[in-house]
């Protein structure tokens, strides 16, 4: 029996999942609101144990990924990059593609049928193509996290933001807001212009076909993630399908904990030849 932990600690959660030989047993997701993550890490990495009634010393393997290289406790760390590209195929074994969308930036990941990855390209961090955008966007509009997408999804006459700088987005936002534009066509407007933004990142990257499953922060948005088929459209990458899937936000953690076993089995195998 090999258990692995995968921390992934983001700009605005940490996730924590527990693998046990291949098997997904416990999972934890805590925003992080101004606490500190390591703290997040270690509270997680508890209770997913206590919840299975494991103790530290029967965990083979804590792999972190994201921002958790200083995790006290961790055995080694991952590149988010291919921890999601993993995390994807887990999810999904039909994903050729992962676009992660956090609270930061964007990241479109060309991935093979083994989650192995092929080309990527990334967002800036300052575009307004990002979750912390959008969030403080919800909260000048006064709307709760999980309204956004059903909210804009009602949208008859959306209204796109022009500029690609968030704190220049911001200002666009509160002069539609002076000219009286209903609170669902904003979101909806925004929810395209961060779309049409993602859509040319898969495109530029090479993906063109096949299924891309969003992961991160916001692949749980539906107003997003309609937008963003849309857009697929517009840009005339019919053949690729944009989906997510209920678990999508721990697909870096769970990236990291399968690769944390990937890493285990290799050094037993290489400690044993050793020994031998």
């Amino acid at each position: 029996m090999t258990c692995t932990v995968g921390i992934d600690i983001g700009s605005g959660a940490v996730k924590t999942v527990l693998f046990r030989d291949g098997e997904w047993l416990s999972r934890r997701a805590e925003r992080i609101r101004r606490r500190d993550p390591m703290e997040l890490a270690k509270q997680g990495y508890e209770e997913v144990l206590a919840e299975q009634n494991l103790k530290p010393q029967d965990v083979a393997y804590v792999a972190t990924t994201g921002e958790g290289e200083n995790v006290k406790f961790a055995t080694g760390h991952f590149y988010s990059m291919t921890t999601h590209a993993r995390g994807g195929v887990f999810l999904n074994p039909q994903a050729r593609a992962v676009m992660d969308i956090g609270a930061l930036n964007g990241r479109a990941i060309w991935i093979d049928e083994r989650g192995k990855v092929l080309a990527y390209k990334m967002t800036s961090q300052c575009a307004s193509g990002s979750g912390q955008f959008l969030e403080n966007i919800a909260r000048y509009l006064g709307v709760a996290v999980e309204e956004i997408g059903p909210l804009s999804q009602t949208s008859k006459n959306p209204e796109k933001v022009s500029s690609i700088c968030a704190v220049l987005a911001e200002t666009d936002v509160i002069n539609m807001v002076s000219r009286g534009i209903a609170t669902a066509d904003i979101l909806k407007g925004i929810h395209l212009s961060m779309a049409s933004r993602l859509a040319k990142l898969l495109k530029v990257t090479g993906i063109v076909k096949g299924l891309a499953l969003l992961t991160g922060g916001l692949a749980l948005d539906e107003g997003l993630l309609a937008a963003l088929r849309e857009e697929l459209v517009n840009e005339k990458i019919v053949g690729l399908t944009a989906t997510n899937h209920p678990d999508s936000i721990y697909a870096g953690a769970i990236g990291a904990a399968l690769w944390g076993a990937f890493r285990h089995g290799r050094l037993s195998e290489l400690q044993s030849r050793a020994a031998a």
